[in-house]
């Protein structure tokens, strides 16, 4: 593996930046765990033997799928078209992110083929920082330079939407491979195929941080990033904050209570109805899963 940041055993106690190719101590996988992208680690290096990661400090946070830890923030790559825009899968993508205390931002890919600008407004209008990007010509990119800048950011989305060719538009020297949607099944081919972090500062000078670059996911691989049980659900709808504690109950799911200010708002158009749409579906979804599982 390839370690973010590697704490040496020779008394420092601080990473160094440097990266080496590491073997992981077996025990971890005894132990259910494995280093990941983004992971500290304490490395240990004896003479003529290969570096070994001994250690997996505690993680800020964590994604199951792709494997990623101590994430400051996650680009979520939506195609306006082909594939058209999932808005579940996003919204659920971006309660998981809500959930973690991860920032999101949703980068637009090919808006020269389709308008999305109504589905930007309703990100943009919950605080979600959007734009509109252009692999081909690189217009708008700069907006996410901006965003990544100085964080551990994670490039997510379906495949097919130009993850890879947005990464190839900040940072033409990664010469990322990237695919062609299949007509026959609508979406991408997995181009990427692990989560690999690059350093932007060995990118461009005046950048720091580091960008991940994830495989491409289908719409069910996402009940595998994270669940979130339906009790805290909520917590991960932004907009429902400015109204949940004005409804009639303090335990209100804002599923069908008497006296729910989430609902309200909702009919009067002040929380999106497929933001809500969203929230219904996953609570029932959440609610159908045990404790134990």
């Amino acid at each position: 593996m390839d370690a973010l940041s590697g704490y040496e055993k020779d008394g420092r106690g601080e990473p160094d930046g440097r990266t080496f190719k590491c073997a992981a101590r077996g025990l971890f996988r005894q132990n259910g765990i494995s280093p990941s992208a983004g992971d500290y680690v304490v490395v240990e290096r004896q003479e003529n033997q290969e570096p070994l990661v001994a250690e997996i400090l505690e993680r800020r946070n964590y994604l199951v799928r792709p494997p990623l830890a101590n994430l400051d923030g996650i680009v979520f790559v939506i195609s306006c078209c082909d594939p058209a825009p999932n808005r579940f899968v996003l919204d659920k993508l971006i309660a998981i992110a809500d959930s973690k205390g991860i920032e999101p931002m949703i980068a637009f890919t090919k808006p020269d083929l389709e308008n999305a600008d109504e589905l930007a407004e309703i990100y943009h209008d919950i605080g979600i920082s959007v734009c509109m990007v252009n692999n081909l010509t690189g217009e708008g990119a700069d907006n996410v330079r901006s965003f990544i800048n100085g964080r551990i950011t994670a490039f997510i989305g379906n495949s097919g939407v130009g993850k890879s060719s947005l990464l190839n538009a900040l940072f033409p020297q990664l010469g990322l491979e990237t695919g062609v949607i299949s007509k026959k099944l609508g979406r991408g081919k997995h181009t990427t195929r692990q989560a690999q972090l690059y350093r932007l500062s060995e990118l461009d000078g005046s950048m720091s941080g580091y960008a991940a670059d994830t495989p491409g996911f289908s719409t069910v691989d996402t009940e595998r990033y994270c669940r979130i049980p339906a009790g805290e659900l909520d917590n991960s709808f932004r907009e429902f904050a400015e109204f949940a504690g004005k409804c009639q109950f303090t335990d209100c799911a804002h599923v069908k209570e008497k006296g729910c200010a989430v609902r309200e708002a909702v009919q009067c158009g002040k929380i999106a109805k497929s933001r809500y749409e969203s929230y219904l579906r996953m609570y029932e979804e959440a609610s159908k899963i045990n404790d134990w599982e």
